[in-house]
């Protein structure tokens, strides 16, 4: 579920599949996602893949908000 989550983040997959993440996600981690899964299509397993890979180097607002965001049930 979390792999699934964090592709909500880039701005992209926000225009291709609005329901996915939430505000706090797009606000908190669209650096981190540039940062370090630059270049990858946000709806690709490929993305997923980079977030857990780069989960210990995220910013501390981003990992708080996808805590929240799988605290919530992924809303």
């Amino acid at each position: 579920m979390l792999a699934f989550s964090l592709v909500a983040i880039a701005a992209p997959a926000l225009a291709q599949a609005p329901g996915r993440g939430n505000a706090d996600l797009q606000t908190n981690c669209a650096g981190d996602a540039l940062q370090f899964c630059a270049g990858i299509d946000p709806n690709s397993p490929q993305m997923d893949a980079c977030f857990k890979k780069n989960m210990s180097r995220m910013s501390p607002n981003c990992r708080r908000a996808i805590d929240a965001y799988e605290k919530a049930g992924g809303k």
